[in-house]
């Protein structure tokens, strides 16, 4: 893959930072985190261009803005609302781009995208359902939120059985890490608090991220010029 050095760069700086968050020095996001995803987008954006590129790069660039906003928390509800926004414009832009990519088979086995439907419906419901009474005035956007990721699950879960081997594994796997990190967060910030909530939050979220664009560019091959 052409450009790598950044997919290296971006995996050294997660080791090490998620290395600092596992040690407990939690104090030094503010300097580390802003700065991964950068990376992540560099390496999509130098790779070559493709149809979906730029759609992929401003739902990094949401998730980025999301990154920065969330390290502020502590100053305040109005900074998780807003980080929330961020992210949620964020999948609504993931499920475009997994709605463009190319299809080597024209329809889905339907029995298999029945059962993960339900499977995904069953965890939004009962996601929803537990932190519910926890919520507050958060109850709406929370639930918004729930929903979109499940449905940018659904659509990466589609992908998985409509798409070319191995983008179609790497997507569904990343919109899952996605949904763990997200879950992991909600579980602790709304209903109990998780050990090491920062590290395992992180290491999904990261993994989730690297997956999603590995998994797109692998769906975005160079095209082989006609002799």
């Amino acid at each position: 893959m052409r450009n790598s050095s950044f997919f290296k760069i971006y995996i050294a700086f997660s080791i090490v930072y998620l290395a600092i968050l596992a040690l407990g020095y939690e104090r030094f996001d503010l300097f580390l985190k802003p700065i991964l995803i950068p990376i992540l987008g560099f390496g999509a954006y130098f790779y070559r261009k493709f149809p979906t590129q730029n759609t992929l790069l401003i739902a990094l660039l949401f998730s980025w803005i999301g990154d920065v906003i969330l390290l502020f928390t502590d100053l305040g509800e109005i900074y998780f609302i807003i980080g929330l926004v961020s992210f949620l414009i964020a999948h609504i832009l993931y499920c475009i781009l997994f709605n463009k990519q190319n299809r080597v088979r024209k329809k889905q086995n339907k029995t298999f995208f029945v059962i993960g439907s339900v499977l995904i419906a069953t965890y939004l419901i009962g996601m929803v359902s537990v932190l519910m009474p926890h919520l507050g005035d958060l109850e709406i956007p929370v639930s918004i939120y729930a929903t979109v990721i499940s449905i940018m699950l659904l659509f990466a879960f589609n992908g998985l059985l409509v798409w070319e081997r191995p983008g179609n594994l790497l997507v569904f796997l990343g919109a899952f890490f996605f949904v763990v990190s997200d879950s992991i967060l909600a579980v602790n910030k709304f209903y109990y608090p998780i050990p090491k909530s920062s590290f395992l939050i992180m290491i999904t979220y990261l993994l989730a991220q690297y997956l999603i664009v590995l998994g797109i560019l692998k769906l975005n091959p160079k095209k082989v010029k006609e002799q």
